[in-house]
């Protein structure tokens, strides 16, 4: 092979994919994962080498390619011990191939014990297939065997609850005219909403009938089920429904085609096929198009639509699709080869969901769903990866079943409501991956929980909870529920920059919960600027909560309050907090960091460094810390370090339910469950000075109308260039007797030793002053 001219090799940021494995990389899964930055921004193919020798000499080499994106996942585990990487560039096709020179090469270490989670070559991983229909969930020779067990046990299957809820209402529904464009082309969250809600239905009205008229045999709902098919396959594929005009709604309508085609296969004739599939097609088409050339999620991976859109269209679509379209199957193996290389962007070993609990459970639940299709399909086991096998602990620590969704951080639609039941549903999945008797004792904690939520469009307009039973009681085995009462006191989701604290998790009158994070991802996506943030709940009551409610995306109330430092338990410094606008750039640049997480002696800890996400908006920040103990299951300290290169105030912010008591350098929340005391113990610039505010600083008074306002505590320190804080919160149940902690100070010179002490137990708080 001809050698062509250098390789372009650019270096990584914070929005870029990674150089990876190198010597920093911890590698948790064996073979390691190889990623670099593209040398070309489209036409790019590669070949790869993996040596235990760093000049690449002997037996020990392997050669991959061409491999056709920057990243990749080899076909077979390494032995333990040093190896060594390089990649270079291919030009052309064939054996008039040219190749670059190789790339700086990149050493990295695989040690003993790693779980095996290689991926098949792209001319070996579909060797399981088999192509006749249906093959979305049940196999063409599953199908017979599962009639049987409709029969044999309607109730226990989930098939009596499906047919009543999920399959009868669709055979008395008028068919769904298409969805309009917005008048005079203008989204409101309202039409957008509506659009996508009525895709949603045609989806339930396809996949439904078109399920049951295939297991039951029943010609009544295949004809009801072909004419919702035809119906919907005769939209503008470039209309309302596109990818560019709504993407939630051509996500719907893309799976619903699928389901249909699939599932009604034999039903159609050869002219009713062709006009299924071109639209199916050319749908399906849009998204890939979007993914891999426009949002290029293999060169900024932090696209959430797009990444979502993996499993929820291309999946499916290509598995529908899969022997028919060669462009399928090239799609399919992109979408393969991300899933087993680059997922997830939003998380790590620890399994932790940047973005947030709620789009945690919208991720997972396409997820499961698209990763559960392409088992079956294919007999590809993407759970297997760690991240997978872990990530059910990110809701179980960070999104407690017992807890208010005002306890957690980021962008959430059910915001004020009870916790959404659908993490209940993604908890089973995993619980069945797992076998993990905590995940199902979550399941168990929401499963039955507010039966009206179901019909909220944060639940109807996004998934069918008998449709996910049927499918879970066939796929996996029944799990028995443990509760969790072993939990770790403190959790440090290092992934993602999150720590959570509790006492008695598993008993909602009794428990105590602090979640804090200082977070690399920063603003980005559906994150906030909360870095240093924390949130409080104790005795069945949110006491230090989100402040604000889900109006919509880029909603004056999202854009101007719910994203803001100003909404959040943080600090504002000379009024200003950290960078939450809309550039990814600097959304990723406003990061933190956890530096330190522990539980020892009746003591759990963190401390936490938000500098960089300040920055932007405060260059003359040389640095902040927050530290915050939960001592003895009983109080909470929280110590803020603030040293600016010039004289500034610090705004320290607090956000609760109810209006609060101020007095003197006190304040007393009193909630319908339980009461917490604040008061600032000790403060470098003197006395703070305390005010609250209600309501919701920015936001169009539309948004907000009729809903309950929320109060903010704002104590603020005195002009100094270093400042320490420290603020004792003591939560309390209703009817509990008056108690307090008590404490001094220490000073001996060189720090200021803080004492505290709780039934004759005492505790001792450092805090570092500035030299």
């Amino acid at each position: 092979m001809a050698t062509a001219n250098g390789l372009y090799q650019p270096q990584s940021g914070d929005l870029t994919v990674q150089y990876a494995p190198s010597g920093q990389t911890e590698l948790i899964e064996n073979p390691p994962r190889f990623t670099w930055i593209p040398a070309k921004l489209e036409d790019d193919r590669y070949v790869l080498e993996v040596s235990s020798a760093p000049d690449f000499t002997g037996e020990t080499t392997r050669t991959y390619g061409p491999v056709p994106y920057n990243f990749f996942t080899p076909s077979e585990a390494l032995g333990p011990g040093t190896y060594y990487w390089r990649y270079a560039l291919l030009e052309g096709e064939g054996p008039e191939a040219q190749q670059s020179e190789w790339s700086t090469v990149r050493e990295f270490r695989v040690p003993e014990g790693l779980p095996e989670t290689a991926l098949p070559s792209r001319s070996e991983r579909y060797s399981r297939v088999r192509t006749g229909h249906p093959r979305l969930w049940l196999q063409p020779d599953e199908l017979e065997a599962y009639r049987g067990t409709v029969r044999e046990d309607a109730a226990g299957s989930g098939w009596q609850a499906f047919f009543e809820q999920s399959v009868k209402p669709w055979l008395t529904r008028e068919l769904i005219a298409e969805p309009q464009p917005y008048p005079d082309n203008r989204r409101t969250a309202a039409l957008w909403r509506g659009s996508y809600l009525a895709c949603q239905e045609v989806l339930y009205a396809i996949r439904h009938l078109s399920v049951a008229g295939a297991v039951l045999q029943d010609a009544e709902l295949l004809a009801e089920a072909k004419a919702w098919l035809l119906h919907a396959a005769s939209w503008d594929p470039d209309g309302p429904t596109s990818r560019d005009y709504n993407d939630e709604a051509a996500f719907r309508i893309a799976a619903a085609l699928a389901w249909g085609y699939d599932w009604l296969h034999g039903e159609l004739t050869e002219d009713e096929r062709e006009a299924v599939r071109e639209p199916l097609l050319a749908r399906t088409r849009q998204v890939a198009y979007h993914v891999i050339q426009r949002s290029k999620i293999h060169h900024v991976p932090y696209d959430s639509h797009a990444v979502r859109s993996l499993s929820s269209v291309l999946v499916p679509c290509c598995i529908a699709l899969f022997d028919e379209a060669p462009e399928a199957r090239e799609w399919m193996d992109y979408t393969v080869e991300y899933y087993y290389t680059l997922f997830s962007p939003w998380g790590g070993k620890d399994g932790g969901w940047a973005e947030g609990p709620h789009y945690w459970t919208t991720g997972m639940a396409y997820l499961t769903e698209g990763l559960n299709l392409l088992k079956n399909f294919s007999g590809l086991d993407v759970f297997r990866r760690p991240f997978f096998q872990r990530t059910g602990d990110f809701p179980l620590y960070c999104y407690s079943p017992t807890t208010s969704t005002r306890t957690a951080f980021g962008d959430n639609s059910t915001l004020g409501d009870d916790i959404i039941k659908k993490v209940g549903y993604n908890m089973r999945e995993f619980a069945g991956v797992t076998g993990n008797g905590w995940y199902q004792w979550y399941f168990e904690q929401l499963k039955d929980a507010n039966p009206e939520a179901d019909r909220m469009f944060y639940n109807y307009g996004w998934w069918d909870f008998a449709f996910d039973d049927l499918v879970y009681r066939h796929n996996y085995p029944q799990v028995e529920p443990v509760e969790p009462s072993g939990i770790e006191p403190v959790k440090w989701f290092r992934d993602i920059g999150w720590v959570a604290m509790h006492h008695r998790l598993h008993d909602p009158a009794e428990q105590i919960s602090l979640i804090a994070k200082s977070s690399r991802y920063g603003s980005v996506s559906h994150s906030h600027g909360d870095q240093g943030a924390f949130l409080l709940h104790a005795y069945g009551e949110p006491l230090a909560i989100e402040s604000g409610y889900y109006v919509a995306f880029n909603s004056s109330m999202h854009l101007n309050w719910r994203r803001q430092t100003k909404s959040k338990n943080a600090v504002l410094i000379d009024g200003q907090g950290q960078f939450a606008g809309m550039n990814k750039a600097l959304n990723l640049a406003a990061k933190g960091e956890v530096e330190d997480a522990w539980h020892n002696k009746g003591v759990s800890y963190t401390r936490l460094n938000p500098t960089s996400a300040y920055r932007e908006h405060v260059p003359y920040l040389k640095q902040y810390k927050r530290e915050i103990y939960f001592v003895q299951n009983s109080y909470f300290v929280i110590v803020d370090s603030i040293d600016l290169e010039q004289p500034g105030r610090v705004q320290w912010l607090f956000h609760t339910l109810y209006e609060m008591e101020l007095k003197g350098q006190s304040f007393y929340v009193n909630g319908k469950k339980a009461l917490m005391e604040g008061r600032f113990i000790f403060s470098t610039s003197g006395e703070l000075a305390l005010s609250q505010t209600s309501g919701f600083e920015g936001v169009d008074p539309e948004e907000i109308a009729g809903l309950d306002t929320h109060w903010h505590l704002s104590a603020e320190t005195k002009d100094a260039s270093s400042h320490r804080i420290a603020t004792l919160l003591v939560p309390k149940r209703l009817n509990e007797a008056a108690k307090y902690i008590s404490y001094f100070m220490d000073d001996q010179g060189f720090s200021y030793n803080l004492y505290l002490t709780d039934n004759g137990q005492t505790q001792k708080i450092e805090i570092t002053k500035a030299f």
